[in-house]
């Protein structure tokens, strides 16, 4: 996927944005020291692009903490632990709260846990639909927090302030004055964290269901002749 990325940055820019923080996106991407994904492509948007990279540098960075402020936080991580702690899932493993500069990530399996665990509860949610109750639930606890849950991956929850969706990297790319932006991603359906940036009148939308489709759909749009 990262040397058909390369390719397709030969034809068109290429901005890659994710809700994951910048050092699991840089271990998804096979980054190096010499060769840091920041450097890779034009633009790199790690946890939504509120941590923002162009051509390599640094150009944004926001905080969920300067902006909710502890107490508020704090009410959010004490309920989502009691209520992981009251779900039996196929396993649960370790880091349910992830602490993110501009997001929580709240995860019932556990971040830590092996592939074949993820396997097991991507199944599992797919089946029970673990994450959307929890969303559900989360809404109705915290309705007036003027905060986003969003499902996110295969295994968790992203939180974040209302507009820190991934809709706020575009900012950074209507400044290099592009005509047209096409998103591809896959949690596009309303409640995943794909569906904002994926319905925004400054972009089309494209929906993938896996990296081979993903360049399947790329080669189609961008390597016709």
């Amino acid at each position: 996927m990262q040397e058909f990325l390369l390719k397709l940055k030969q034809k068109v820019p290429v901005a890659l944005v994710g809700g994951s923080d910048l050092v699991k996106i840089a271990e998804q991407m096979g980054s190096t020291p010499d060769n840091h994904v920041s450097q890779k492509f034009d633009y790199l948007f790690a946890e939504n692009g509120l941590v923002a990279y162009h051509n390599g540098k640094q150009v944004g960075q926001e905080n969920i903490l300067k902006c909710k402020g502890e107490e508020c936080l704090q009410k959010v991580i004490n309920f989502a632990l009691k209520y992981m702690s009251e779900l039996t899932l196929p396993a649960k493993r370790g880091t349910f709260v992830e602490f993110r500069s501009s997001m929580l990530n709240i995860c019932p399996v556990g971040r830590s846990c092996s592939q074949k665990e993820r396997e097991e509860f991507v199944a599992y949610d797919q089946e029970h639909n673990i994450r959307k109750k929890f969303v559900e639930s989360l809404y109705a606890t915290f309705p007036d927090a003027g905060l986003k849950f969003a499902i996110g991956g295969q295994i968790s929850i992203d939180v974040f302030p209302v507009g820190w969706d991934k809709t706020f990297c575009l900012q950074f790319i209507e400044k290099g004055g592009y005509k047209t932006i096409h998103f591809f991603g896959d949690k596009t359906d309303p409640g995943g964290n794909d569906h904002e940036i994926y319905a925004d009148e400054r972009t089309i939308g494209h929906k993938v269901t896996s990296p081979e489709d993903t360049m399947k759909q790329l080669t189609e749009l961008f390597f016709k002749d």
